[in-house]
């Protein structure tokens, strides 16, 4: 029996046949998934003929991330690349940088005693994203007076979701396209680039290798690397985890010769089919020797899957499955302990490590104890479309997306999550993570509360929320930019005290003026804050500092606009979301664009310091 899907799209409707055929049939994928819309004459429809003088690589790259991404999504990887080998031409790229791009000098400069920095998710262990008044070199005196310093674009990418990082003058970042590329921080000029076999969203992490620096981050079809930060020489490559879906979002962090990997995937999004059995993919952490890239030790967040039963079109099930890891692992020196938040579970049964977070101890993987917030939380994207592979008595899908954060109040310590339940937790890390205060910060929902990172100083903890809006319900496949979002619901940024949780003070968010396609209020990147104030992105495009005394706006700057960029490739700003912005040594870094949820796109990373200097 073969079951039709259909999914809408911002250049026509598209019938999927679900059936099953041989991913390396790229001709028969190509008729089964594209050939209703490309093999018509449409103006606004790319014939086959053209795809046919495109490069595979760069059809890849827009089904992966691209324009076409709405429709790839429940295809796996082999299927992707079946069809972009069907249709396009062999060959690399031209090249996507003039000569004029490049630096005068053919690396960068690496020091160890480098003033400044911000490596990885956070500057520090405890995931707080505060970066110190030295190493910000920017006050909140002077946030006022940001402009932009420079714009750089990412050739052929409608999606800047890579997050940044920066040591001794050098920024890294990864792309959509799969290209990581190391920048003057200061300039924008490039040292070199790298090409990864998938794209690259997490952000890459400078550590010591005895001789130098590396430079380690992993990629979204599963790959994790280890380069010389120097030149973007490969040194090793491993893949993670053996499950086909699998995809390495959070970003990861390094101690005592050990980098941690955290592991999601995309088997949630596959379960739309249903032709797919869902669900086999288990959260985990691999341990991994930076040395050489060998293996310490890899601790899975639930049991092995087993089948479980079938679906109302005769597919097998499987579960327990999910409890992915999508953020950076938390470490906490005094205790040996790695801290974890968890997602959801894909299918049943429901397990006590979703919706949780889990410690581990640092040295061997062995759990040493978990809280969960959500029981029985098991959901799938089948879910919102009455698919036959939605779990029966689904959850609400509140994932720990976000990293939980390890901070001192009061005389003692606290580890602080925030979850799309709308809820942030703070937890006692010497009590098995006794829930000690709860705090409600929005109305929490599939795309609500706390999506991508809270940030902390001394005083308190600030929680901005998501909580989007769509005037109409999108069925099927997420539509790739242009969504029509409610352009007043949704956002808000609130401070909670450390030690209670009690609310310090609430900024209201900043409805959409005038509304455009894929503008909302909404606050679902991740925060950063210095020394009085705390900057936050949002959908609507904008970048607002506001003030950590009383949440009054300090600074405003609408990144939708078209750059003039430092390595000659056009750009366009969008939606902030995902990463969120980077302060070092009196500069500000920031992503643009991110049509994943129907948000705007665009491909700019730009900075800001004070009057653009």
């Amino acid at each position: 029996m073969r079951f039709l899907l259909r999914f809408a799209t911002s250049c026509c409707a598209v019938l999927i046949w679900a059936s099953f055929l041989p991913a390396q049939d790229g001709a028969a994928l190509y008729k089964q998934h594209c050939a209703a819309c490309h093999d018509q004459i449409s103006p606004r429809i790319p014939p086959r003929s053209a795809l046919q003088r495109v490069s595979s690589k760069r059809i890849l790259r827009t089904l992966d991330f691209g324009l076409m991404m709405s429709i790839a999504y429940p295809l796996r990887r082999e299927e992707r690349e079946a069809i972009a080998n069907f249709l396009g031409t062999a060959g690399e790229d031209a090249a996507p940088f003039p000569s004029s791009a490049f630096c005068p000098e053919k690396e960068p400069s690496l020091l160890s005693t480098a003033s400044a920095s911000w490596t990885g998710w956070s500057p520090t262990f405890a995931n707080t994203r505060f970066q110190s008044a030295q190493d910000a070199g920017l006050t909140v005196a002077q946030v006022p007076n940001l402009k932009l310093k420079w714009a750089f674009g990412f050739p052929g990418d409608i999606i800047a979701f890579g997050a940044p990082t920066i040591r001794s003058g050098a920024l890294f970042t990864g792309s959509a396209s799969g290209t990581v590329h190391a920048l003057n921080a200061k300039t924008g000029c490039l040292y070199w680039t790298f090409q990864a076999n998938g794209p690259v969203r997490s952000a890459p992490l400078i550590v010591e290798n005895g001789t130098g620096y590396s430079l380690a981050f992993g990629d979204q079809i599963g790959w994790f690397y280890l380069l010389d930060a120097r030149n973007g020489k490969l040194l090793w490559k491993q893949r993670i985890h053996d499950h086909e879906a699998t995809r390495l979002t959070g970003s990861p962090v390094f101690h005592n010769g050990v980098v941690f990997v955290p592991a999601a995937s995309w088997e949630e999004t596959r379960s739309i089919s249903p032709e797919y059995a869902c669900c086999t993919f288990r959260g985990s952490i691999t341990a991994l020797r930076i040395f050489d890239g060998s293996l310490v030790w890899k601790t899975y967040l639930v049991e092995p899957s087993r089948k479980t039963g079938v679906t109302a079109n005769g597919k097998p099930t499987f579960g327990p499955s999910g409890a992915p890891v999508w953020s950076t692992p938390t470490v906490d020196e005094k205790r040996g302990v790695l801290y974890v938040t968890t997602g959801d579970n894909y299918s049943m049964p429901a397990t006590s490590t979703s919706d949780a977070v889990v410690a581990l101890q640092l040295n061997t993987g062995q759990i040493l104890w978990s809280q969960q917030t959500m029981l029985g939380d098991a959901f799938n994207n089948s879910c919102p479309v009455r698919g036959p592979n939605c779990p029966f008595d689904a959850g609400p899908d509140f994932d720990f997306a976000s990293s939980a954060l390890l901070v001192s109040v009061g005389g003692r310590e606290l580890l602080i999550a925030g979850q799309k339940s709308g809820l942030v937790y703070a937890f006692d890390p010497d009590r098995k993570g006794k829930i000690l205060w709860q705090a409600r910060v929005g109305k929490g929902g599939v795309t609500g509360g706390v999506q991508w990172g809270m940030t902390s100083d001394d005083r308190n903890v600030y929680a901005a929320v998501s909580d989007v809006v769509r005037k109409q319900l999108i069925t099927g496949a997420k539509v790739v930019g242009g969504s029509d979002f409610d352009p007043i619901q949704g956002g808000g940024l609130t401070a909670l005290q450390l030690k209670d949780g009690n609310k310090a003070w609430f900024a209201p968010s900043y409805p959409c003026t005038p509304p455009r396609p894929g503008c909302s209020p909404a606050q679902s990147a991740a925060l950063t804050c210095i020394s009085g104030a705390v900057f936050s992105g949002s959908l609507d495009g904008h970048l607002r500092a506001f003030s950590t005394e009383d949440g009054h706006l300090l600074w405003d700057f609408d990144t939708v606009r078209d750059y003039f960029t430092v390595n000659g490739v056009p750009a366009k700003g969008g939606s902030i979301d995902g990463a969120g912005p980077v302060v070092v040594d009196g500069v500000l870094y920031v992503n643009s664009g991110y049509p994943r949820l129907g948000g705007m796109p665009g491909n700019a990373l730009l900075a800001f310091s004070v009057d653009g200097k």
